[in-house]
């Protein structure tokens, strides 16, 4: 493997025509530069130099490696700024996946403040409920919904964003509508619109809680997403019991009400890839996620 350094000191001087000028461009001391020269030589087997009077001449093997040293030196300055580059964030792709209800409500305020950063960065954005099995199918960015105690997996670092309680969306006309909460065994009687098509995580927390207050949630009809689901109890099928993120955007004519004792409260992560953490791309998703995250109604501190 030839030594770069040498190769520039060779090339130096190679244009400047003598060691002592290459010494002199270089900030070196003639010494220094014909140690290198002659390394250089020791490294290849090759004459790279033949006396010609009191100076040097390049031989004709040192006058190709000198015309390939332009063109190894002209990649190797392309390779330093492609790095460069990735450093500072100016190029290379960030691969980005959410889950749907922060979609809407998140995302474009991220992809905004990362397009118009760092215009280079491609982004690959992916729709995903869960965490892959496999480490190496995972975004460099998840946000995931997992349990507050989740603590991530080798190579990954975990950020907490928002800890997001349950509410239950009613029509207006409902008994309970005008309640500043609602005790989740009150709605144990009602017709449930079931939301979560995938049975996730969220609907095994709802499940849980409501096995805590004494019953099993009767779902009498299954809508396969959020904003199916909140549609039905705008047109008077019965209530949905789901994440207040979820419950952003509600149908004219009906209302959200916290639920509690208990309060189901599903916690959402941002699962970033160690690897990638520390680039400026990845540190500007995340401070614009802790931001939209702290802007949500659910950040807000709740009286109980």
């Amino acid at each position: 493997m030839l030594d770069t350094h040498r190769l520039r000191v060779f090339r130096s001087v190679v244009a400047s025509g003598s060691v002592q000028a290459a010494a002199a461009n270089l900030g070196y001391t003639p010494s220094a530069v014909s140690q290198h020269v002659t390394a250089l030589q020791r490294e290849t087997g090759l004459a790279l130099f033949e006396r010609a009077g009191r100076g040097l001449r390049v031989t004709a093997a040192g006058t190709v490696l000198a015309e390939q040293a332009d063109a190894i030196l002209a990649r190797l300055g392309e390779a330093e700024t492609v790095v460069a580059d990735l450093r500072a964030g100016r190029t290379g792709t960030l691969s980005l996946s959410y889950f749907a209800s922060v979609g809407a409500a998140w995302l474009p305020g991220v992809v905004h403040r990362l397009t118009a950063d760092f215009p280079g960065v491609r982004l690959d954005l992916a729709l995903r409920e869960s965490l892959p099995d496999d480490p190496a199918q995972c975004s460099d960015v998840q946000i995931a919904v997992e349990r507050p105690d989740f603590r991530g997996r080798p190579g990954f670092g975990v950020v907490h964003l928002l800890d997001d309680p349950y509410v239950v969306v009613l029509p207006d006309g409902h008994p309970l509508a005008a309640r500043s909460e609602i005790e989740l065994a009150e709605l144990a009687g009602e017709r449930w619109v079931d939301n979560d098509f995938a049975r996730g995580w969220c609907r095994r927390n709802l499940v849980e809680a409501c096995s805590a207050a004494g019953f099993r949630p009767p779902f009498h009809v299954e809508a396969h997403d959020y904003p199916t689901a909140l549609a039905f109890v705008g047109a008077g099928i019965g209530i949905t019991v789901l994440p207040e993120l979820g419950a952003v955007r509600l149908p004219a004519g009906t209302r959200a009400v916290p639920v509690v004792r208990p309060v189901p409260v599903r916690t959402i992560l941002a699962v970033v890839r160690e690897a990638v953490a520390s680039t400026p791309p990845v540190v500007a998703a995340l401070a614009e996620l802790r931001t939209v995250a702290a802007l949500t109604p659910a950040a807000a501190p709740r009286s109980r």
